[in-house]
């Protein structure tokens, strides 16, 4: 059931209620795992939300949160929240560049960033950056204790809170409202430039909840988290359908076909959604053999092209009942269609499905091949941009459809099917890929005149960048030196794989570069 009000604060009231001495979340990725009762998950992020308090925190204010998957994920998700503040999620491959240009954007008066991990210290570089200056830096240890001078640790944090300061955190999660904002996720627009998009309680938990009625998750599910908390996928699929259904998390960091089977093994592991490349590295594993993957029950896909094969295999080799495909835009909280359990391997592989329960699709004028963009509404669609109205205007029609800008068809079940984009938008390994943003970037080496960014094939990633340069007579611009530039203003998934230096560029009557052409 949906919690009264529709808040994640009022859920996790609920979570506690119903499943006191139940597991939430089993972490150990780490040198010291971590185990939380539902009861101890509500009571650490009462905790950290007075440690929010006795920092001046207020209703409203925005928390940015930069670090991987882990237990602390959701104590400070629901932390946020019960501070009555804003969660705005940071991409973990994001450059320091991009993150405080959104930190600055968000108005965020606190952010929490991880210590080392994987070889990168994301707090060291929030320290060295102007990112502190009129802000408290909150650090998360992971493979290491993560102190610096200047920063709040998660302990201090949760050991400042008071008695008085958890009452106020109380009250302030009661008066917690549905259309209060939840979270601002960026993401990049047509032009480049990134946008915060304005999600209330509302929309998240009704996604949330219509994604995980859609694959009956249930007390006792065990949910392997590889996808990343700081996208809808992780977060508004994971960590909130896990609360409203009372489901064990179990967050990944790092994805690898090992590490996921022996987490599956151990575990018990009952639901595992992600990326088509992910299953089909499983599926290839010469080691599958030795792990038990046997409970697997569900898994979702999507994000990109499935194979009809794949979710043969998966029922097939693995035994998994129920695999669904499913679509949707972080405007919608990631939610606007989906596949159902009792959809045929075809259905499943080559369409999104249908509407999920509160949206509707339609299209935008149709072509001769039956195709029209996608248009959706109801009640996963967002409040708007932040700080910009103009765009929100024309994403949103005066009859609340949502422009995708996507193009599709729908089949006379309803089904949809995605076949272009209006936008050059690509996907990289599961993360969309705008070129304008990575054009703006590459046009700033000297000695470029034009840039033109379009995704190409790529057997492990889906689509990757290849980027295409015109160069100023007598400039020396060299491939490696325009993939040097990107590696250092963009996160990894931006940088194009490839580049080309042309003499000039394909273009319609109005001078307009043609990138199907060059596709």
């Amino acid at each position: 059931m949906l919690p009264t009000p529709l808040t994640t604060t009022a859920a996790l009231l609920d979570a506690e209620s119903q499943w006191p001495e139940e597991l939430a979340i089993v972490d150990d990725q780490w040198a010291e795992p971590v185990s939380l009762t539902w009861a101890q998950l509500a009571d650490r992020a009462r905790r950290f939300a007075a440690g929010l308090v006795e920092l001046g925190v207020r209703p409203g204010d925005r928390v940015a949160l930069w670090a991987p998957n882990s237990h602390h994920w959701p104590v400070a998700t629901l932390g946020i929240h019960s501070a009555g503040a804003v969660l705005v999620p940071l991409n973990t491959r994001y450059t320091t560049h991009e993150a405080a240009d959104i930190i600055d954007r968000a108005g965020a008066r606190v952010v929490i960033a991880s210590g080392l991990f994987a070889g990168i210290d994301r707090l060291a570089e929030v320290m060295a950056s102007p990112i502190p200056a009129g802000r408290t830096v909150i650090s998360i240890p992971l493979e290491d204790d993560a102190a610096h001078d200047g920063a709040v640790t998660w302990d201090a944090l949760l050991d400042s809170a008071t008695d008085a300061s958890v009452a106020v955190v109380r009250e302030r999660a009661a008066a917690v409202r549905e259309d209060d904002l939840s979270d601002i996720l960026f993401t990049s627009g047509t032009t480049g430039a990134p946008k915060g998009v304005m999600a209330e309680h509302r929309h998240t938990l009704h996604g949330a909840h219509a994604w995980g009625a859609n694959i009956a998750l249930r007390p006792g599910d065990r949910y392997l988290m590889a996808n990343p908390y700081f996208h809808t996928f992780g977060y508004k699929a994971g960590i909130l359908p896990a609360l409203l259904f009372g489901v064990t998390m179990h967050p990944l960091a790092v994805y690898s076909p090992a590490d996921a089977m022996r987490a599956v093994s151990r575990h018990g592991i009952t639901v595992f959604p992600g990326a088509p490349t992910i299953f089909q590295t499983i599926l290839d594993d010469p080691a599958r053999a030795e792990h038990d993957l046997s409970t697997l029950r569900a898994v979702v896909t999507g994000a990109t092209i499935v194979p009809v094969v794949l979710i043969e295999r998966l029922q097939s080799e693995l035994g998994v009942d129920t695999v669904v495909t499913a679509y949707g835009q972080t405007e919608t909280s990631g939610f606007i269609t989906t596949c159902r359990p009792d959809d045929d391997a075809v259905t499943i592989a080559t369409t999104c499905g249908r509407a999920f329960d509160g949206m509707e699709v339609a299209l935008g004028e149709v072509d001769e091949n039956g195709a029209g963009e996608v248009l959706t509404r109801g009640t996963m669609v967002m409040r708007g941009y932040l700080d910009d109205p103009a765009a929100t205007a024309e994403t949103i029609d005066a009859d609340g459809w949502l422009h995708t800008g996507d193009v599709g068809r729908l089949d006379a079940d309803g089904n949809l099917t995605i076949t272009d984009r209006l936008k050059d938008m690509y996907i990289c390994g599961g993360f969309n890929v705008y070129p304008a943003e990575v054009e703006q970037a590459l046009a700033r080496i000297p000695g470029v005149t034009e840039v033109a960014v379009i995704g190409v094939p790529d057997d492990r990633l889906g689509e990757v960048g290849k980027a295409f340069l015109t160069v100023r007579d007598g400039a020396r611009v060299s491939t490696d030196d325009v993939i040097a530039h990107a590696r250092e203003h963009l996160a990894n998934f931006k940088v194009p794989r490839s580049v080309e230096i042309i003499d000039a560029f394909p273009r319609n009557a109005s001078g307009k570069i043609l990138k199907r052409s060059m596709r």
